[in-house]
């Protein structure tokens, strides 16, 4: 018994390389279904694993937590897959004496990348193009058939100008020659500015500024409903909103309220308030692009997730300071 390998349990499935991986140094227990667990499988998991791993699937509320602690919890380590962990009620889960890691860094350039997809899609009105040709309504070219935005030489504003917000900014700025300006809790590095040309703003000075408007801040208490009704009317009418951070940074019915009235001119979302259902409002908007959050979904970056999770595991279980851990 002393030998015995650590038990670690994913709620969802992971990459094959990094469960075979996994497999090698622990005892594996995977949810074959890959559906999102119930609160009362969540609370098992807890009973079950000396590690558990979520995703953001996850909603470990505290009364999961309570739930879990009246049949004993064994997990001490929660290696969340993912970077945002606001479906982790952390208080309860330090409570419960578990400490927490995320996989920060390794999403960021496939995030920008779809960010950057959206930004695209909705100037050129990609979404309405694709949709008139698979429906078979295209009558051929014309000269002022489904007119445009170009995004050359456009104003990008940035909210939250972390790792992968400054990723998309040098996409934009690098890529395509857009003026840069941001805001957030704190200003980037000299260099990084002066690289991209880029101002920082108050949120309100951003928003009556830029042509597209992308969301890159975290979700917190802070952010929650962030672009709420007053935001989107300071927004241009000709602005566009882009979000892949997380859903409950903008109120869902307030963006629609402003899509209907023209109050801005589209939207592009990889991210919901209450995945995975969006609002049936939003997906009849012509003007709103809808992607099913996956902005980190490429095979690179998902294998580079699991690997940081599982680094955070090694160190764990070898009592090694956690290379990931939640402050």
């Amino acid at each position: 018994m002393k030998n015995q390998k650590p038990v670690v349990l994913l709620t969802r499935r992971w990459p094959e390389a990094v469960e075979a991986a996994l497999a090698e140094k622990y005892t594996l227990i995977r949810n074959d279904a890959d559906v999102p667990y119930s609160a009362a499988e969540l609370a098992a998991a807890l009973t079950q694993a000396d590690a558990v791993c979520p995703t953001v699937t996850d909603a470990l509320t505290a009364d999961v937590f309570a739930a879990a602690s009246k049949l004993g919890i064994r997990a001490k380590l929660l290696a969340n897959f993912g970077v945002g962990y606001n479906h982790i009620d952390i208080a309860s889960a330090r409570a419960n004496g578990l400490e927490i890691t995320n996989t920060p860094g390794v999403l960021t350039a496939a995030t920008a990348e779809i960010a950057m997809t959206l930004l695209l899609m909705c100037a050129r009105r990609a979404g309405e193009g694709e949709r008139l040709v698979r429906n078979g309504d295209w009558q051929g070219w014309h000269p002022t058939h489904m007119l445009s935005t170009q995004v050359t030489g456009k104003t990008l504003g940035i909210v939250g100008m972390g790792r992968i917000g400054i990723a998309m900014a040098r996409q934009a700025h690098h890529g395509f020659g857009m003026r840069v300006v941001y805001s957030g809790r704190s200003r980037v590095a000299e260099s990084v500015g002066l690289e991209l040309g880029a101002e920082f703003l108050s949120l309100d000075e951003l928003l009556a500024t830029a042509d597209f408007v992308s969301l890159h801040c975290p979700a917190t208490p802070e952010t929650r409903n962030l672009i709420d009704a007053r935001a989107l009317t300071l927004m241009r009418k000709d602005a566009v909103l882009i979000n892949t951070a997380r859903g409950d940074v903008v109120v869902e019915d307030d963006l629609v309220e402003a899509l209907k009235n023209a109050e801005i001119a589209g939207a592009g979302l990889d991210v919901y308030a209450h995945e995975p259902s969006v609002p049936a409002e939003l997906q009849a908007l012509e003007q709103v692009v809808l992607l099913p959050h996956m902005g980190s979904g490429t095979r690179e970056t998902r294998e580079a997730m699991g690997l940081c999770a599982m680094a955070n595991l090694q160190a764990y279980f070898a009592k090694q300071p956690l290379p990931n851990a939640i402050a």
